[in-house]
């Protein structure tokens, strides 16, 4: 699915329509340059998952945990992960497992081989003073790689 918006509260919405889909262990891999609205996005999940907090990007932290009324959020952030071996030692696998929450990474190269195949795969990029939103499925393998 190919989607365009025009400002951030679109982006913002199109995250919040994209979290009523989502159930308890989806993993969703954002992919887009610095800037690209991956945080603006992450923020509509949120909104739509009940959450109302502040949600930045985790990239000095890796990983922000968000309670929500229902489902948690964990949102990564992975630009600074050098070797994906940083990930075992903060519990990745078991985040991204979690049937209590929706795990929405940033940056998710750095984790090649670890995610989950049927993982949601968006890309942002800039196009026309807007953005393009791709949404599909994650193409890797995680027994693969």
């Amino acid at each position: 699915m190919v989607y365009k918006t025009r400002t951030e509260e679109e982006t913002l919405q199109l995250g919040k329509e994209m979290a009523a889909g989502l159930k308890g262990g989806d993993v969703v891999l954002l992919h887009g340059g610095l800037g690209a609205g991956k945080s603006v996005f992450t923020r509509g999940i949120a909104r739509g998952l009940g959450i109302s907090g502040p949600v930045t990007s985790p990239t000095f932290t890796i990983l922000n945990v968000h309670e929500g009324p229902g489902l948690k959020l964990h949102h990564f952030d992975l630009y600074r992960i050098e070797d994906p071996d940083e990930l075992d030692e903060i519990g990745f696998d078991e985040f991204i497992t979690d049937p209590g929450a929706v795990s929405v990474i940033e940056w998710p190269e750095v984790a090649k081989g670890l995610l989950p195949k049927d993982a949601i795969e968006i890309r942002i990029s800039s196009e026309d003073g807007g953005r393009k939103i791709v949404i599909g499925r994650n193409q890797g393998r995680k027994d693969s790689e």
